[in-house]
């Protein structure tokens, strides 16, 4: 399954992470139930600092640090949801 280009928040989250585990993968090869943290082997604790440091740049919202959790950080499309929820 690939991303589901008409929903521009997964998109643009897709390509944060692509951002940030660098060119290996494509936003185009993520789906909305991609797993973060074992799928994607890149993705250790210093890059989700960094996703999370793009994220806020990018949308304008600051992670609140109780939000860093497996919830939130499960799957591309969670982290879309809650990329979301914090920007209405």
């Amino acid at each position: 399954m690939t991303i589901d280009t008409t929903d521009a928040t997964l998109v643009s989250v897709a390509e944060a992470i692509t951002e940030v585990i660098g060119p290996d993968h494509s936003a185009g090869t993520l789906a909305a139930d991609t797993l973060l943290f074992g799928s994607l082997p890149e993705l250790d604790s210093l890059a989700l600092v960094e996703l999370i440091t793009v994220l806020e740049d990018r949308f304008g919202f600051e992670m609140d640090e109780d939000d860093i959790n497996a919830e939130v950080f499960e799957s591309v499309g969670s982290l879309a949801d809650h990329v979301r929820a914090q920007v209405g």
